[in-house]
């Protein structure tokens, strides 16, 4: 194993990139060093906040300090801004979802696999604490077999919080791509590879209005279903119920798994951090805290430096996110055909961190 902290580069000076910056640059085993934009005063804004070197983008995939480089753009990006990525010889950290297509998604995998490079790939919240607490309890039969499972993300939408967010509402976002992954992630997490989709969609509003910022007042046009609500089938025989929604008023972020002894409360698969409640059948609910670490956004691209280093499969991988991404493309396409689709894919969930598994320890 190299002794060397694993160098990482950043593309995208967006929103996003504070959350995930703010923890990287604390965990002793990376070296966060530069940061790219094709917005050079954003780029220049975000690297004077953490410190870091503001470049170009062909500048920064020349860098041989540099060993894995963050993909933060727009969606319906990813796929290109990933290829590059690979071809300067570098591995990869997407922000979800890895592609809007499978072709795409395919042909990253793919070409990552000729390269010997690794394409790992966000949401990474199912690595905190409190969901690697729920697969355990799973894994140790608190909850009898696993047999359904409720998962629903609502909100009004973004308009009201992001101050340029038509990119929601176009391909490769809406409530299903942008919200869906932490919800399917922590499914697959917990229940294993799905197997079937059935799904309806539909969307309330044609056109939407930007609520802050210098664009507020401006409208923009909705590309998408602005809700699915779906019945995911695994392979496993158990069932859920998956909604998504960009419209509605009252804001849910739920997940339920239910087994043949015990129902768990599953905290929000979009944070790190919370307290589960065990239900069983015929005793007092208990509370499950969270054990493990519940650092934010970058605690993935961090394993996938650690298992870069150790030799080791990244637990956030490639294979993981096509599954996802598969599952929910059919649900889109189950939608518009009204009929079941199969899922060609197929994956097994990582196993958990170790319970003492610290982002702030240098282990390089």
């Amino acid at each position: 194993m190299s002794s060397k902290r694993v160098g990482v580069g950043v593309i995208g000076a967006g929103v996003i990139s504070r959350y995930y910056l703010e923890n990287m640059t604390r965990f002793p085993d990376l070296d966060v060093i530069a940061i790219a934009d094709l917005d050079q005063e954003r780029a220049r804004a975000r690297a004077r906040e953490f410190g870091l070197r503001p470049v170009l983008v062909h500048e920064l995939l020349a860098r041989d300090d540099i060993e894995i480089v963050l993909n933060l753009t727009v969606p319906a990006a990813h796929s290109d801004v990933s290829s590059r990525i690979l071809v300067s010889g570098k591995h990869v950290w997407s922000e979800k979802p890895m592609a809007t297509s499978r072709r795409d998604a395919r042909l990253l995998l793919d070409k990552a696999g000729r390269r010997g490079l690794r394409v790992a790939c966000a949401p990474d919240t199912f690595l905190g604490g409190a969901l690697q607490t729920a697969q355990r309890a799973v894994m140790a039969g608190r909850i009898g077999e696993p047999r359904s499972a409720l998962a629903i993300v609502q909100s009004p939408g973004p308009e009201g919080s992001h101050p340029d967010p038509a990119f929601y509402f176009d391909h490769g976002g809406g409530p299903l791509l942008d919200m869906g992954p932490y919800h399917v992630t922590a499914l697959v997490q917990a229940l294993g590879a799905v197997r079937r989709v059935s799904a309806l969609s539909s969307t309330a509003r044609a056109v939407r209005r930007v609520r802050v910022g210098e664009c507020a007042g401006a409208e923009f046009d909705v590309r998408v279903p602005t809700q699915h609500m779906a019945l995911l089938e695994f392979a496993s025989g158990a069932q859920a119920t998956l909604v998504t929604s960009f419209d509605s008023g009252i804001r849910r972020d739920l997940l339920e798994l239910h087994g043949t002894e015990a129902s768990l409360v599953v905290p929000d698969p979009n944070r790190f951090e919370g307290t589960g409640t065990l239900v069983p059948f015929h005793a007092p609910a208990e509370d499950v805290p969270a054990v493990g670490s519940t650092w934010g956004r970058g605690v993935g691209v961090l394993d996938l430096a650690r298992s870069i280093r150790g030799d080791l499969p990244e637990r956030a991988s490639g294979a993981l996110a096509y599954h996802v991404l598969d599952v929910l493309l059919a649900t889109e396409e189950a939608a518009r055909a009204g009929t079941p689709l199969t899922i060609a894919s197929t994956v097994t969930p990582p196993a958990p961190l170790e319970e003492s598994w610290d982002p702030t320890a240098a282990t390089l």
